[in-house]
């Protein structure tokens, strides 16, 4: 096996792959994005849940739709059409300055997230099939993530330098565009043998026809389905709460006066800060995803998925203790490992949607995990908005970590011998 992990790292194409997540996690405002909505735009918590509800609901209405065209018209085809919209949706976040104009990013954004999500594992899945690495994909999955992760980390320290000497915090979106331009580049250079259309022409009926049968031969599948539902749920709750960590460090800091350098003031000190923290903690992420498949050695990945969703619950209740208490370095610990769970976890359920799902339905049932984290992202943003601003953060993070341990009593992946496609 070590000696297929060797030819693995050295393939160009794999390497290609790598590449793709570095590139495309480079998105410079992520650790300031809240920041920046509060604090530019002038919103406050509920509206932000707002603006995430907009983009979960574009995603929902395309997801789907996208995932069938990638399986029906070409798989590379449509990830350089998702990469216009991102581009697109920069530029629109950068002129921010009202709610409209932000929420009109929020739908260009959506509709790249929709055309990505799942076609560029369903081309991994295609190249390792051709390669006849396939029962090597939590390897190769978890080694392109990592690459992903250590994007992210150089994407925030990147954003430190770029917050303190930019004039004006919108103008780190228009860097963002940068990356994105270079991962279009990257995917058109992509093999056409990755592209694999069905069809050479958009016929409307067929493609209706095609998409009602893929929706029903996925949701018949018990086992898929309730996959399906646990990663989606997990992913759409550590999507809408992760930066909440941002107004949380705001207030610390301004409250209590913490700074890592006497004479610098308190804006500066939080941007610092939020690069750093979300910098070394994709690193942690990068080695954990890099490695977790050493868990499969011991542990099915169906039964780790059903421990890390009660670990999350049981972090939040932790983190309600710690927001309550004002302990800045037990909440930086606790987002570290909510990273670490997170990038740990998806190639794990990476792992599980490959031994459930048919060769010619993947980038269909990828998509329709993501319209599912869709569907609870349109609930929970506005929701989860509504209960910080009413309530507090942490009380937020209490009420959603017991409902997390309640719900996975329903949600538990059973564990069997799973069936190779």
């Amino acid at each position: 096996m070590t000696d297929v992990h060797e030819l693995i790292k050295k393939n160009n194409q794999i390497k290609k792959f790598c590449l793709y997540g570095f590139l495309k996690n480079l998105k410079f405002f992520e650790p300031y994005l809240y920041i920046y909505l509060i604090q530019v735009v002038h919103l406050n918590l509920f509206q932000i849940g707002t603006l995430f509800s907009i983009r979960g609901i574009i995603i929902y209405l395309f997801e789907v739709p996208s995932g069938i065209f990638a399986d029906q018209y070409g798989k590379k085809t449509e990830l350089m059409i998702c990469f216009i919209f991102y581009i697109v949706s920069f530029f629109f976040f950068f002129l921010g300055g009202s709610y409209t104009i932000v929420a009109i990013a929020m739908v260009l954004f959506g509709l790249g997230e929709a055309f990505r999500s799942g076609t560029h594992k369903a081309m991994i899945y295609s190249y390792l099939e051709q390669k006849d690495w396939f029962k090597h994909k939590t390897f190769v999955y978890g080694r392109t993530r990592s690459f992903s992760l250590i994007g992210s980390s150089l994407s925030a320290f990147v954003a430190i330098f770029l917050m303190i000497k930019l004039p004006r915090i919108q103008l780190i979106f228009l860097f963002s565009i940068i990356p994105y331009i270079l991962d279009f580049l990257l995917i058109w250079s992509y093999p056409d043998t990755l592209n694999e259309p069905v069809e050479t022409t958009i016929n409307i009926k067929n493609f209706i026809t095609h998409s009602i049968r893929q929706l029903k031969n996925v949701f018949a599948n018990k086992p898929l389905r309730k996959v399906v539902i646990s990663s989606s749920l997990f992913d759409a709750i550590f999507k809408v709460i992760k930066d909440y960590i941002q107004p949380i460090l705001k207030d610390i800091i301004l409250v209590s006066g913490i700074y890592i350098v006497a004479s610098m003031e308190a804006a500066t000190q939080l941007k610092i800060i939020l690069g750093l923290i979300y910098g070394v903690m994709y690193i942690f992420s990068s080695w954990v995803s890099r490695n977790v498949y050493r868990l499969n050695l011991k542990y099915n990945s169906d039964r780790l998925m059903d421990i890390s969703f009660d670990i999350l619950g049981i972090v939040f209740f932790i983190m309600f203790f710690a927001i309550k208490t004002n302990i800045m370095l037990a909440i930086i610990l606790l987002y570290f490992f909510l990273y670490l769970l997170k990038d740990g976890r998806r190639p794990l359920a990476v792992d599980v949607f490959g031994d459930y799902m048919k060769r010619d339905e993947r980038a269909t049932v990828m998509s329709i995990e993501s319209q599912v984290g869709s569907l609870f992202m349109i609930v929970l943003a506005p929701l989860f908005g509504y209960i910080a601003d009413r309530f507090g953060i942490a009380t937020l993070f209490f009420i959603v970590g017991l409902s997390i341990l309640v719900l996975n009593r329903f949600l538990r992946v059973e564990v069997r011998e799973r069936k190779k496609v």
